[in-house]
């Protein structure tokens, strides 16, 4: 008898490894905790950390679960009522749009004094009908959900810097994505997507940026840059008019007048139906019983989802 049969003959059945269906690989237990703490952000980012095993597992279910949670009707509307399919740039990439505000550096048409890093938000606010506001008329048909922007201070001397995103559904058949490719604009060579790190073209460059778009934001015309990648993940940058308290902007003239601008419920996702229209306005919260914010960022498993 060789020595590999021996030691085969000598196995102990309990010594047997475990199945990977086993404790905390198990799927059907993962999806019970993390229901029991309402899909926290940052416990997510630290299973998903353990390794190779969870961070798969993370990535095909867990991922898409904390979407679907976190912002319903929004996923719904991307996702053509099926959430449980597949999304552009996949769900770990729409994980980190929803809270994560991608920073700012200088690019060809928009300059700033100094680079802003990305950081993640406590809650974020998106719009499908700002969304139409960054729509060439010519593409009005995409859906687009876009969010308020990031106000960061740039000093005394000049204005304060909004940082925004978004994502359009079925970017692959949209219109936005036949007009680029129809006009041959060729991709930003230095910028790349903060969510899926895939090439992006400059919608400036493009010549797609409305007028819209500057007053929805609460900026100047030709004081903004945004760009959107191969997945249909959109980011951008803009200079914010400064407000006294008595003034508002103006937008283009597309204001939603049956008051469906309720933020969603943080604990439970819930959304408001408003003439049949689902989620024009979403609101999507973290989650975390522990602060998010740019002061938590400095390491640790939340470089996770910042290297998604």
């Amino acid at each position: 008898m060789s020595a590999a049969q021996r030691r085969r003959v000598n196995v102990h059945p309990n010594d047997e490894p475990e199945s990977d269906d086993s404790g905390i690989l198990n799927e059907g237990i993962l999806l019970l905790v993390f229901e029991s703490i309402k899909w926290d952000l940052q416990v997510l980012c630290l299973t998903a950390s353990v390794n190779r095993k969870l961070r798969a597992i993370a990535k095909r279910l867990l991922w898409r679960k904390l979407c679907v949670f976190r912002a319903p009707c929004m996923v719904a509307a991307l996702a053509n009522g099926a959430p449980n399919g597949r999304i552009g740039g996949g769900w770990d990439a729409l994980a980190k749009l929803m809270f994560f505000c991608s920073g700012c550096e200088s690019t060809r048409h928009f300059m700033v004094s100094r680079a802003i890093p990305g950081h993640f938000t406590r809650a974020s606010r998106f719009s499908k009908t700002s969304g139409r506001s960054f729509l060439a008329k010519k593409c009005r048909g995409d859906l687009l959900f876009v969010s308020d922007p990031c106000e960061h201070p740039m000093g005394d001397k000049e204005d304060d810097l909004g940082i925004f995103r978004g994502v359009f559904r079925g970017f692959m058949r949209s219109k936005t994505r036949a007009c680029l490719i129809r006009r041959q604009v060729p991709f930003d060579e230095r910028v790349r997507c903060p969510y899926c790190g895939t090439r992006v073209w400059s919608m400036t460059a493009a010549r797609l940026v409305p007028k819209s778009a500057a007053r929805r934001l609460g900026s100047g015309d030709r004081r903004l840059e945004y760009f959107a990648c191969v997945n249909g993940h959109l980011h951008g940058a803009c200079w914010l008019v400064p407000l006294s308290s008595d003034e508002e902007v103006c937008d283009d003239g597309e204001e939603d007048v049956n008051g469906d601008d309720d933020d969603v419920n943080e604990d439970n996702g819930g959304y408001d139906e408003v003439d049949g229209d689902a989620c024009s306005h979403q609101t999507v919260t973290n989650g975390s019983t522990s602060s998010l914010g740019e002061d938590v960022l400095g390491g640790g498993p939340i470089d996770l989802l910042l290297n998604l």
